[in-house]
């Protein structure tokens, strides 16, 4: 089983309203999701059948619904979510997910604040 193949999702943009403050609750604002699944797509590449792979524009709306559901104070618990939802397909061996809050509350000027989590199964 060939674990280096990777499909990856950057730059997913979803509106939500995770934070601390309360004008992040209430005003909500843009959040940007980067993906990277590590699977097997030898039997898919052989086929060319999208049921042996996961097919990427499902997984992006999957992703969307749980970005935007359900507000939470840290984008560390964001982060875990997604990979919870990527996990689920049962292909992927490997998730690296790096959830973006490119309008967070900092006073100091900045380009981005991002938090990273990689989740596997067990053994991977």
């Amino acid at each position: 089983m060939n674990h280096a193949d990777t499909i990856a999702l950057t730059g997913l943009r979803v509106f939500a309203h995770h934070g601390v403050l309360d004008h992040e609750r209430e005003n909500g604002q843009e959040f940007v999701i980067d993906v990277r699944l590590s699977l097997d797509l030898a039997a898919a590449a052989e086929t060319d059948d999208v049921a042996r792979t996961v097919h990427y524009g499902v997984l992006a709306e999957q992703i969307a619904a749980a970005v935007s559901s359900n507000p939470v104070n840290l984008i560390e618990t964001v982060a875990e979510r997604v990979a919870d939802v990527v996990l689920a397909h049962e292909l992927v061996l490997l998730v690296s997910v790096t959830v973006h809050k490119p309008q967070a509350p900092i006073s100091i000027p900045f380009d981005d604040v991002s938090v990273t989590v990689t989740r596997g199964r067990g053994g991977a």
